[in-house]
């Protein structure tokens, strides 16, 4: 058993050799959509309407259609808007939704989007019973519709366990989302080769500003201002990565997507701004770490 800090020691930003993007740009920015199946018969992931009397029922029929509105219409408004502005987004999938929602599952195919593993169904890596065959069947799952394994991988939740690092490497993970510790990908020590983690985001995450934080939906735009603002501005000394964290039954709705289009709107007015998927940073980052050779 490793511990994190053993996988992934400790660096101060500003004490590394200089990141340098494409066409001196500044910053990479990634959209990752977030499309998960959540079974009525047991407890849901996330609750925006708390049961009467305060005792958890099954089935949650109000919790489980809160989801379901996003899979049967939050998540076209996100096709539509991210091929309005040019944007080929991430998709973290439950490798049950190819078979459960093959709709929405090959409408992001169509539309070019790079495809995350994202559990099999919805559940904490914690509850799994085999970690390495749920990472299996996901991977089987992806490939099966998409013609190609996923590279990269983000846990339900962003859990792991002490060992789950392993495993999605030993099954040829390349890069995971998991892993929140910084404003550039850095590497993962693991048991057979190393793992990338790509920055991945709580703030610019729909869930937590949302759902947890209870903030009106203007805030999405406000703050994704400001989260670019700043990493841009740091990104003229050393490349900077911003991730934008979006589920469709939350972002999806129509008070909030318009927000999700302004912002889009903000960004594209930059130059040297990156609009890129999961696997274009990892092979960016990989190919900047060969050249600056061993250290």
């Amino acid at each position: 058993m490793k511990l994190p800090r053993e996988r992934v020691p400790y660096s101060a930003i500003v004490d590394r050799p200089r990141l340098e993007l494409p066409g001196g740009a500044r910053l990479a920015v990634w959209t990752i959509v977030n499309v998960e199946e959540w079974s009525i018969e047991r407890p849901m992931p996330r609750t925006v309407l708390p049961p009467p009397q305060g005792q958890p029922l099954l089935p949650d029929l109000p919790n489980w259609a809160w989801h379901e509105y996003g899979m049967r219409v939050g998540f076209w408004r996100f096709i539509e808007v991210l091929n309005k502005y040019g944007v080929k987004g991430t998709l973290a999938i439950n490798g049950s939704v190819c078979k459960s929602y093959p709709r929405v599952a090959r409408a992001a195919l169509e539309a070019g989007w790079e495809f995350m593993g994202h559990g099999y169904v919805q559940r904490p890596m914690h509850h799994l019973e085999d970690q390495k065959k749920e990472i299996s069947e996901t991977i089987k799952a992806i490939r099966e519709l998409t013609g190609r394994a996923p590279r990269g991988w983000e846990s339900p939740g962003l859990t792991e366990t002490y060992d789950t690092i392993d495993w999605l490497a030993e099954a040829g993970i390349e890069y995971v989302a998991d892993w929140v510790l910084d404003d550039q990908p850095c590497m993962i020590r693991t048991s057979s080769r190393p793992v990338v983690s790509v920055p991945y985001t709580v703030e610019m995450n729909d869930i937590a500003m949302m759902v947890l934080q209870s903030h009106p939906s203007s805030e999405w735009l406000r703050r994704g201002i400001d989260q670019f603002d700043r990493l841009y501005a740091e990104g003229e000394s050393s490349a900077r990565v911003m991730a934008i964290s979006i589920h469709p039954y939350i972002t999806g709705v129509p008070h909030r997507i318009g927000y999700l289009e302004r912002l889009y709107e903000y960004i594209g007015q930059r130059p040297g701004v990156l609009m890129w998927t999961g696997e274009q940073i990892l092979d960016w980052y990989t190919d900047a770490q060969r050249a600056l050779g061993p250290r």
